[in-house]
Formats: C-alpha cells, structure tokens, sequence
C-alpha cells in the first residue's frame, strides 16, 4: 500500500496547485458543465462549440487554452481518486489504518462533488473555498497515512498533543480564510505589511458582509455588490488567522524544546511555516503575480500536510514502544 500512497502523494501535490492555477488565472469556468466540457470528453472533441462561444465573447470565461486547463485538472483529480479507491481497498483487505483510509475515500468522494458544484454553481465562494480545503485535506491525510506507516510515533503528554491538533484546526480555518480570499477577489484589499491599509485596524470594516456565506459570487447580504469595507475584513481576519495560527506554533515548538525524537519534526513545521509566511508577505509586496499566489496555496498544503503528519503520530509516552521499554526498564529497578 505504501507505493500506492507515494503514488497518490505525488498526483494529489500536483492537483491542488493545479487547481489553484485554474482558478487563479479565471479558467474555472473554461469548461462550464461537468464532467465533460460541453458533453464531450475533452476541449478536443468540443473545439468547435468553443470557438464559438469565444468568439462571441473574446473576454469570457470561455477559450480553448482555458478549457484545456480546466480538464486537464479534472483528469489528474479523477485519477488521484481511483488511486486513492485502490489505497482504501487495501487498507480495508490488509486491516490496517482503515480509519485513515476511510476518511480520506470520504473526502475524496465528497471532494468530486465540490468539483461540480464549483462549475454547475458558478464559482461561489463558499463552493470554491470549501473544494480548497477539501483538496489540502486530501493532500494533509495521505500524509498522515504515510508517516503513520513509515515513521515512528512521537512522545506527547496531553498539552503537547492538545496543541498539536488545535494546529490542525487552525491551518484547517487558515486554508478556509484564504480560499475566501481567493474567491472574494479580496486579496488587494490590504495593502502594506504588516500593517493593513496604514492601520492595525482598518476604519470601515464590514464584518457582517464579510462573512456572509449564503450569497451568489461578489453580493453581499442583500444581493448588493461587496463593498470595500467587507473586502479589506476578509483580507484582516486571513492575517489575524496567520497570527493565531504562528502563536499555537511557537507554543509546540516550546513544549517539545527538549525532547530529541521531536527535533525533526520542529524544523520541518518551522520551516513550512517560515516558508508560507514569506510567500504570503511576497503576495502583497509584489501585488499578487500569478506565480506567486499558486506558490501561497502549495505552501498551505505543504504545511497542512505536515501539521497533519505530526499531529497523527503524537501519542502518549507510553503508547510508544520506547516509552513501554523506559517503562519496564524503571519497573525493573534499571532506573534509580
């Protein structure tokens, strides 16, 4: 199964920045039925409708190149799912991580569906924010099967273990925020580092439009475009996210201070983190270039997968056999 796994983690790490490219460069709609682009099986096979549709509106969401992006998304997504069917059926057949596995059929499943809700929808942002974190979700789980599998566990007393998983909550609510970033168009809406707009706080913010998730794509509550005081709230509250998210990191990376196994672990998440930070300044910087906005969503699933991966493997001391062996040895009188 392990092959199958370094397999489904190497289609699922190309997808999710795929996906972010196609919707960052407006090619979400290049194909704007599914599964098929125009009922037929590639842009190829539906070049003529498409050429039409084009040229009767050259600045559409609609062209040849875009719709080529777009299924070439779907094909690589519908190809990580049957290899991730294969990884759920031999987990089932070998009785081994099968809750793991679960999920992550579960997810999958459930991603294929946001899939086609983000097209037949029209690319809300609920829709299109929940099918980004459904895809670093992805990514996040066959990680932790991985390092389940592979690496040893990590001794956690209770607090450590309690802070381990607050982070996965709150790179699980980062990634959310910033898909309704993306999907609100709010990215420039803060301007400045670290300071947004000149200020702390900015005058003006509208929280309650803001955070209005029942509403068709650029309309706020009452069916209103947004206006720039929800606009720079969104933007606010992925940063006041990327706090939290920093503070809860510091604290693990604190606790475990002093115990060898952790070592790797805390370079590879501080790491991640420092990388994810810098892009995500870089972004605002540089106003936002393409290559750069696709890099912020790869780091977000990098640091989801390795938030994940430890957060699985931080069990109790005794739970570890070397914590049972430390046991045992002071039972027996080697510890004085």
């Amino acid at each position: 199964m392990r092959r199958l796994l370094w397999l489904a983690l190497l289609i699922a790490c190309v997808v999710v920045p795929l996906g972010a490219y196609v919707r960052l460069s407006d090619a979400g709609l290049g194909c704007p039925d599914w599964p098929g682009c125009y009922g037929k099986l590639s842009p190829a096979h539906a070049r003529d409708v498409i050429v039409d549709v084009h040229a009767a509106d050259p600045h559409g969401p609609v062209s040849l190149a875009k719709a080529w992006k777009e299924m070439s998304h779907r094909y690589l997504a519908s190809a990580l799912g049957l290899v991730i069917v294969g990884i759920a059926w031999l987990a089932w057949r070998q009785r081994t991580q099968r809750l793991l596995a679960g999920v992550l059929l579960a997810a999958v499943i459930f991603q294929g569906l946001l899939g086609m809700w983000t097209v037949t929808l029209l690319l809300k942002p609920a829709i299109v924010s929940l099918h980004l974190i459904g895809g670093v979700a992805i990514v996040a789980l066959i990680a932790a099967l991985l390092a389940r599998a592979s690496l040893a566990p990590l001794p956690a007393p209770q607090p450590v273990r309690g802070l381990a998983w607050a982070l996965v909550a709150a790179v699980a609510v980062q990634v959310l925020l910033g898909g309704w970033v993306t999907s609100n168009y709010a990215a420039p809406a803060c301007q400045g580092f670290p300071q947004c707009n000149g200020a702390w706080w900015p005058e003006g913010m509208d929280f309650t439009a803001a955070l209005h998730v029942t509403r068709a794509l650029g309309e706020g509550p009452d069916g209103t475009p947004l206006g720039w005081g929800a606009l720079v709230a969104i933007h606010w509250l992925h940063r006041a996210g990327a706090l939290l998210l920093s503070m809860l990191l510091i604290a693990l990376v604190w606790h475990t201070r002093g115990v060898p196994a952790w070592r790797a672990s805390r370079r590879w998440l501080v790491s991640l983190w420092a990388l994810q930070v810098g892009l995500g300044v870089a972004n605002v910087v540089f106003a936002l270039p393409l290559p750069l906005a696709v890099a912020h969503n790869a780091g977000a699933m990098l640091l989801a997968a390795g938030v994940l991966s430890v957060a699985v493997r931080a069990r109790a001391p005794l739970a570890s056999a070397v914590g049972r062996r430390l046991y045992l040895f002071g039972q027996q009188g080697g510890v004085r």
